[in-house]
């Protein structure tokens, strides 16, 4: 008897140990800044000789029905209902994303991992859920699924709490619709409508961490990508960041920008400049700024302007950023830019827009 009290006192200290471990808070780092320039450049234009990217496929389109409910099917079903994706791209976070997408009004990609559907962010005017539709206000969908500003669950013996400050709860709101199931909603503050909706399992949603959080336990850890990997993550966050502009682009009946190469090329190392040196800005630790780097390359517009974002968790979370701060959302939806380069490096972000005679 007096061996089993003791071995019954051991197992609760132990127990104890495990669990009350020192509570912590992780908070996202992210950053926003656009410049708008109206430039008169020489008169020596390149041709432009990039089509879009992806020109002429279009997947099975449009995608209706439960889209919470994709998660955890399998990549066999996703293909007998919509077909192969017209790209499949890597992620920072071990899945893959399966893209579909008409390049117009409708934009969705499916993260797989080990040949199961993990995660989900649609974008497009005619996206219509079961339980929420795009274009639906900020106000009916608070009624339905009750935005918090916090959310919690746990895992095993672990807990966690997402804390979302105001602006966070009505940007980009988190709602638990599962035990291991989550939603974040997107909204556009400028019109309180919805812009997008991300799917997600509890696992991601710890991999991404897209708000303070608050646990006990463990969290999972990051990847770690060789250079090889983290150029084929970027190149993926490069075409989304291209799609999912010309999607907002048509919500707003604007035309569709075409792919400039040497603009993507600007791009991409003003990116990895301020990755490298760890700086924020539209001016390189040279002094130079947009129309200098775009000299580089020889190139003629009429006017340019550049969005620049970091720390985001991957390129959908970095347009809704741009979609809501005034100054990223006149570029995105400047009438007069006919052409876009984008070029990302890790977590940086960089877009140049140009006008320029089609």
């Amino acid at each position: 008897m007096k061996f089993i009290r003791s071995l019954i006192f051991i197992t609760i200290i132990a127990f104890i140990a495990f669990y009350i471990l020192e509570e912590k808070n992780m908070s996202p780092n992210v950053a926003i800044d656009s410049i708008v320039s109206e430039v008169k450049e020489k008169s020596n234009m390149l041709e432009n000789k990039s089509a879009p990217k992806d020109e002429g496929k279009q997947s099975k389109l449009p995608i209706e029905g439960d889209l919470f409910g994709w998660i955890g099917r399998s990549s066999e079903q996703l293909i007998e209902i919509y077909g192969e994706p017209i790209r499949r791209d890597a992620s920072a976070y071990g899945y893959e994303w399966w893209v579909y997408t008409d390049s117009q009004l409708e934009y969705i990609q499916f993260g797989i991992e080990n040949n199961q559907i993990e995660t989900v962010y649609a974008t497009g005017s005619s996206l219509k859920d079961e339980r929420a539709s795009i274009g639906q206000s900020f106000t009916s969908l608070d009624e339905q699924f009750t935005f918090e500003n916090e959310v919690s669950f746990n895992e095993g013996l672990s807990s966690y709490t997402f804390k979302l400050t105001n602006e966070e709860r009505n940007m980009r709101p988190l709602v638990k619709l599962g035990d291991h199931l989550f939603a974040q909603f997107y909204f556009d503050t400028f019109t309180n409508k919805l812009s997008s909706i991300r799917v997600l399992t509890a696992g991601i949603l710890l991999k991404h961490r897209p708000y303070q959080i608050q646990y006990r336990g463990d969290l999972p850890e990051g990847s770690t990508l060789t250079e090889e990997e983290w150029a084929n993550v970027e190149s993926g966050m490069e075409q989304q960041v291209f799609d999912i502009t010309n999607v907002f682009r048509n919500q707003q009946g604007l035309k569709s920008l075409l792919w400039e190469d040497p603009v993507a090329q600007v791009a991409f190392r003003h990116s990895k400049d301020m990755e490298e040196n760890n700086y924020f800005s539209h001016d390189s630790l040279n002094g130079n700024g947009l129309k200098e780097r775009l000299a580089v390359e020889d190139v003629f517009y009429s006017a340019a302007g550049e969005n620049i974002a970091a720390g985001y968790t991957d390129a959908p979370a970095a347009m809704e950023g741009w979609l809501n701060s005034e100054g990223h959302r006149e570029a995105l939806f400047k009438k007069e830019y006919t052409h876009l380069g984008v070029g990302v490096y890790k977590l940086y972000y960089t877009q140049n827009f140009l006008a320029k005679p089609l």
